[in-house]
């Protein structure tokens, strides 16, 4: 009987505590959502500019790629430093991709 006597002063004391904690867990949550708020757009805006450098690379290469008068292999060859380049292709051959 002696032990319910000592869990009873212990389960009183633990209720406020919680209580104490929980408290002190949502303001410490929400004290991030506020500081978080203002970093959102900026990294939203970050991720923007990323995203139309990314489309602007990308309409480069099917330029690039689709581009008849443009042989890939050869310009790839002479930036390798290659003492022999591929020869240019015989048949070149135009994509719908690039008339955007």
């Amino acid at each position: 009987m002696s032990d319910l006597g000592i869990l009873v002063p212990l389960f009183a004391l633990s209720i406020p505590i919680t209580a104490i904690w929980a408290k002190h867990k949502r303001q410490i949550a929400e004290m991030h959502m506020r500081s978080g708020a203002g970093q959102s757009s900026e990294a939203q805006a970050q991720i923007a500019r990323k995203t139309a450098e990314l489309e602007e690379r990308v309409r480069v290469l099917e330029r690039i790629v689709t581009d008849g008068n443009y042989s890939l292999a050869s310009q790839i060859e002479a930036l390798r430093g290659d003492e022999h380049p591929l020869p240019p292709p015989s048949v070149t051959t135009t994509s719908s991709l690039g008339a955007r």
